[in-house]
């Protein structure tokens, strides 16, 4: 029998024993894991310039700021597209046949193609590489969040969430300081270096289980397939989740990750490059460009740690609606503040935590709160829906940035990517709409009920 750390009624007992093994070994899993996603990804972008600049020419194409925007920004939207629909095919896989086999499959797939795309001799080369790296990126949010909802059944649930989100902005952590010290050996070390993540399959394999309620939904759709019988919960989990009950949570939970994914992907696309043209245009050497980049992303990733660690903990204290509504003030007001005007280095650098806490928070926030709405048979597919189509819209935005600040703002990158980031209101339009889920119990499958104990507390 599987117990989940839920204290004997009378008994005190500390946080820390109310947490089983599995529990643990689940967090450290997911967050590894998702860390380094964003490892790979946040090193791709700290040398978008530099990677286009060299292959830009190879490809037949003159590497100017317009070039560079338009070519790197269409990179950037491949891997998001890749990711959006990854997050979509692993996570319905999720739903067949378990999470921790996919989570694997995932891992692997965008560690060894991230890491090939360091042999990419033209854009379009790495342009296709970045799409299969980013198909297996999609993975890890869905279906992470989706594992540590359905092993953490305690009061520490949204909580673990932050936690494992965090790893992202960790991994943006670790991927501006690895910069920092090698980034003078070129572009193509950097990339290699986003192979590490094929060493976790090997630990999730060994150690991460699959949750028991997972098994027993697994296990209740063989039973039912073998005797023949059909229910309404064996329908197709794409034509579930887009007919009631499950629509209108499905509405609210996309507009809610379109919108923080917009502002995201503009901001953090952007952000370096900005901050390398305003080295330029003050006649400060390349190498202080690159440190400045280096530095401005370890301070924007310290944020995202915080950002991302702390919502779970908001969300428990205030609400899920209240923490959202937290985390898109401090993002609207950093980015109104840093981006449509002319800012010194100093200036700029100052706004950078608080993006990073508002911006990494709102992602945060999506992956802790849909959980908490959809029953354990849809509930990875349901995830990666939500905010894969929030990264189909997304995978314009860094592009649109790109090609908007030369047609539109006379090459302003900062007015360009301000304007992109203000669709992000289409969160504040679904929070409007969401419910609150503090203190209520995770949904369930009819089916599954009675096949594994939820030992769920009160949040």
């Amino acid at each position: 029998m599987v117990t989940h750390g839920k204290p004997r009624p009378g008994v005190r007992t500390r946080w820390h024993h109310e947490i089983t093994r599995t529990q643990w070994l689940v967090l450290a899993g997911t967050t590894l894991g998702w860390g380094l996603d964003g490892f790979a990804g946040s090193l791709y972008v700290l040398v978008l310039g530099p990677t286009m600049t060299e292959l830009l020419p190879h490809s037949g194409v003159t590497p100017t700021s317009t070039s560079i925007g338009f070519y790197g920004g269409l990179t950037v939207a491949l891997f998001l597209i890749g990711w959006a629909t990854g997050g979509i095919l692993f996570g319905i896989l999720a739903d067949y046949f378990g999470r921790t086999k996919v989570l694997s499959i995932g891992i692997l797939t965008y560690a060894v193609f991230s890491a090939l795309a360091a042999f990419a001799d033209t854009w379009w080369q790495l342009g296709i590489l970045r799409f299969i790296a980013g198909m297996g990126s999609g993975v890890e949010a869905p279906v992470g969040a989706a594992l540590i909802a359905e092993t953490w059944r305690n009061r520490f649930r949204a909580r673990a969430g932050g936690v494992m989100m965090a790893g992202y902005a960790a991994g943006f952590f670790a991927a501006a300081a690895a910069y920092a010290l090698l980034g003078d050996h070129g572009w193509r070390p950097m990339l290699l270096l986003a192979g590490v993540p094929a060493l976790l399959v090997w630990f999730i394999r060994r150690y991460v289980p699959e949750p028991p309620e997972i098994n027993a939904h697994l296990q209740a759709r063989k039973d039912q397939k073998a005797k023949g019988t059909n229910t309404s919960h064996d329908r197709f989990v794409l034509r579930r989740l887009l007919s009631p009950p499950l629509l209108r949570p499905m509405v609210v939970c996309t507009a809610l990750a379109t919108g923080a994914l917009i502002s995201f992907w503009s901001v953090s696309t952007w952000y370096p490059q900005i901050i390398r043209q305003m080295t330029a245009a003050a006649d400060l050497p390349t190498a202080l460009a690159d440190h400045r980049v280096a530095t401005a992303a370890m301070v924007f990733n310290a944020g995202g740690i915080i950002g991302y660690a702390s919502w779970g903990f908001l969300a428990d204290a205030v609400g899920r609606r209240k923490a959202f509504a937290m985390s898109f003030a401090v993002s609207a007001v950093a980015i109104v503040w840093a981006f449509p005007f002319d800012r010194d280095y100093g200036e700029f650098l100052a706004a950078m935590p608080f993006l990073g806490f508002g911006l990494f928070g709102a992602l945060s926030g999506t992956f802790i709160y849909a959980p908490e709405l959809f029953p354990p048979s849809v509930r990875a597919t349901a995830l990666a829906v939500c905010n894969s189509v929030g990264r189909y819209v997304t995978a314009l935005g860094p592009l649109t940035a790109g090609v908007i600040a030369t047609s539109w703002f006379g090459g302003n990158l900062g007015l360009a990517t301000a304007s992109v980031a203000a669709f992000g209101l289409i969160a504040v339009v679904g929070l409007a709409f969401a419910r609150e889920t503090r203190g209520e119990s995770m949904p369930t499958d009819p089916e599954a009920v009675g096949a594994v104990a939820p030992a769920e507390e009160p949040r």
